[in-house]
């Protein structure tokens, strides 16, 4: 098994860490950690280590499953993961909805091929007769993020339910991540309740402002999360006991005091970033979530030259349009403190000015 370099995560490790300011970050700004009881007792393993029944079998209301089709996972990264080699053998076809987040299509590229249907601007709508198209009597899977990294888009329950319908129809599965879900004003229903065929994985990272809890989870049906679990056995063992113990919180008593400021901040900065857009007349699909996908300014030869003038000239750093398969473009995070963010645009836009 063969996988490439994951272009991004090597692009914010060469520049993030001298940087000023970072609005390629791609989640909402993080919560404090006194806002919640921290006291585990001891520091051992999760038990049992798919996660606790209790705290599954809430996961698993939300998506209308039983507490054994759901695993906590250390993050969505290792849900997308686990459900991939749980999933996928030498030979089988994927379909993956792009642009999306690279390791959605590098992993069941390294386990078999893949094909990329691509969307495209202004409004990165999915054809679903495309997704048919791309289609092979050997096609294991359709894969696709919604909301989308990085554009934002987020596609309506009609479509969802129309590639379930397509992927029933072949025998297929769908796996939606849906780790902006709940930054959506109203979001509808997630892909593992439409039924068996669909799986979902997401976690608190994103939406909740909880990156460092590394919580995650896949909700699969029984026999797939099973092999889930086998293969989970060989990573991670168990998802960390702070980390759930925050995520327990965060989805209990404290969810709808923590989603609803979130969504507050993220449509404030979401306006700043458009007014940021508008001035300097760049294009984009305005986004659900806090990623945002601008073209490049006038003046720059494609993304990465644009990103790492910035960084070089204010120290602010940005995630090229290359590392999504798109060079006229760039992912610009608004889900950071908005001081931070408000600097940012200031750079940002002196550099447009002074090279552009």
């Amino acid at each position: 098994m063969e996988i490439p370099p994951f272009e991004l995560e090597r692009w914010l490790d060469n520049y993030e860490p001298d940087a000023d300011l970072m609005l390629a970050e791609s989640g909402v700004r993080s919560l404090p950690a006194d806002r919640f009881d921290l006291d585990v007792g001891e520091l051992g393993y999760v038990i049992p280590t798919d996660g606790s029944p209790a705290f599954r079998a809430k996961i698993a209301e939300r998506y209308g499953r039983d507490a054994a089709e759901v695993v906590l996972t250390c993050g969505t990264q290792e849900a997308d993961y686990l459900t991939f080699t749980a999933l996928l053998e030498e030979g089988d076809h994927s379909v993956v909805v792009s642009p999306t987040y690279q390791s959605l299509a590098s992993v069941p590229a390294a386990i078999g091929e893949v094909t990329e249907v691509r969307t495209e601007p202004p409004d990165w709508e999915l054809s679903v007769d495309a997704v048919a198209e791309a289609m092979r009597p050997e096609t294991r899977l359709v894969v696709l993020t919604n909301p989308s990294n990085p554009t934002g888009k987020y596609l309506e329950l009609e479509t969802v339910q129309a590639l379930y319908d397509l992927v029933e129809d072949r025998d297929a599965f769908l796996l939606v991540d849906e780790v902006y879900r709940m930054l959506a004003a109203d979001p509808h229903a997630p892909a593992a309740s439409l039924g068996p065929r669909a799986m979902s994985t997401a976690g608190v990272s994103k939406s909740y402002g909880l990156a460092g809890a590394r919580l995650g989870w896949v909700v699969a049906e029984q026999g797939l999360a099973d092999r889930v679990r086998k293969w989970k056995d060989y990573t991670t063992i168990s998802p960390p006991i702070i980390g759930q113990h925050i995520a327990e919180q965060a989805l209990g008593e404290q969810e709808a005091d923590i989603l609803a400021a979130n969504r507050r901040h993220a449509r404030a900065n979401r306006e700043r970033v458009a007014e940021f857009v508008d001035r300097y007349d760049l294009e984009w699909y305005e986004p659900t979530g806090v990623n945002g996908f601008p073209t490049i300014p006038d003046g720059f030869e494609n993304g990465k030259e644009f990103c790492r003038t910035l960084f070089e000239a204010e120290s602010v750093v940005l995630a090229p349009g290359e590392v999504f398969g798109y060079p006229n473009r760039f992912r610009i995070g608004f889900g950071l403190h908005t001081d931070e963010l408000e600097a940012g645009l200031e750079r940002i836009g002196r550099h447009i000015e002074t090279y552009g």
